[in-house]
């Protein structure tokens, strides 16, 4: 079982996209629950703009990071704990991406380096370190409501977001032992800056891009007022943080979506008899305890992974 982490005066999140969007929405709950947070980002200026606005100053730390740059990731985490000690939770939160039919190996290759490479980036330097310390934490990741009901024309986010979310599902029963909690943040629209992602690309993901009419056109859509705010969305991940929530999901329209795809697959498990002896011998494979831990937290038939 996992110690809650219902407390957290004291504790330290590094927060990686932490400057704008949803970032910066955990980062401000994270701060009002009376934790210190790390804001790392790539935007140098939104990164004065986000402590300026999050206050705090004894509470909050600002750092510069390429969440593709290992090196850079190891720096980070050095001047967090130079200026906090332990971190106890992780948050990774990053989301660029478009269209196959368009998509270039630039366009791949720094999509899934962001999205992808990012979260993995910040699990190697930070898991290390938490399990150090041995007082427990976090791993929190964005994932998004694509990786549940995928659309058309967002395969590079989409396959990103999907991988995360198996990640988190993947290590959650692994980190248990170190008492460390996993979840998977599914998100909704929410009033983010993605739509100036292209501004970010490196010089050398941009000669051969195709997304180059993609990004422009990105950059004209709005943001809608009917999307949900950061604030919301931050109050949100802290309370799944505080319960261990293996699932953490903001919007209840994707219902029936989510529903229809997962009727979409189990419709589409051959109609044969199981073979016995194969289960048997393949049990390990069938099932996941934490999808059971979650069902008996959600419906009060069992004991909370908490």
């Amino acid at each position: 079982m996992i110690t809650p982490m219902a407390d957290m005066d004291g504790k330290t999140a590094f927060i990686t996209g932490g400057a704008n969007g949803i970032g910066l929405g955990i980062a401000r709950a994270l701060v009002t629950a009376g934790a210190n947070v790390v804001i790392a980002d790539i935007r140098d200026d939104s990164l004065d703009e986000a402590t300026a606005w999050l206050g705090a100053d004894d509470r909050v730390e600002a750092v510069l990071l390429d969440v593709t740059d290992r090196d850079g990731f190891n720096d980070a985490a050095d001047a967090a704990e130079a200026r906090f000690g332990k971190v106890h939770m992780l948050i990774g939160n990053a989301g660029i991406g478009g269209p196959a039919s368009e998509a270039a190996y630039d366009d791949w290759d720094w999509g899934l380096g962001v999205n992808l490479g990012g979260v993995v980036n910040g699990l190697v330097t930070f898991l290390p370190r938490i399990r150090a310390h041995g007082e427990g934490g976090q791993i929190v990741t964005t994932s998004s409501q694509s990786a549940m009901i995928p659309i058309p024309g967002s395969s590079i986010y989409t396959t990103a977001k999907a991988a995360i979310l198996g990640m988190m599902e993947s290590i959650r029963g692994e980190l248990e032992a170190d008492n460390i909690g996993v979840s998977a943040f599914l998100p909704g629209p929410v009033q983010t800056k993605i739509a100036q992602s292209g501004d970010l690309r490196p010089e050398e993901f941009r000669e051969n891009s195709g997304y180059a009419q993609h990004e422009r056109n990105l950059e004209k859509r709005p943001n809608s007022p009917l999307w949900m705010t950061i604030e919301e969305v931050g109050e949100r991940v802290v309370a799944g943080i505080r319960s261990n929530d293996l699932y953490i999901l903001t919007h209840p329209e994707f219902r029936e979506g989510m529903e229809t795809r997962f009727k979409a697959i189990l419709a589409s498990i051959p109609n044969e008899p199981v073979n016995t002896e194969r289960a048997e011998a393949i049990g390990f494979l069938l099932s996941n305890p934490v999808f059971n831990e979650t069902l008996g937290a959600k419906t009060g038939e069992g004991a909370r992974p908490r």
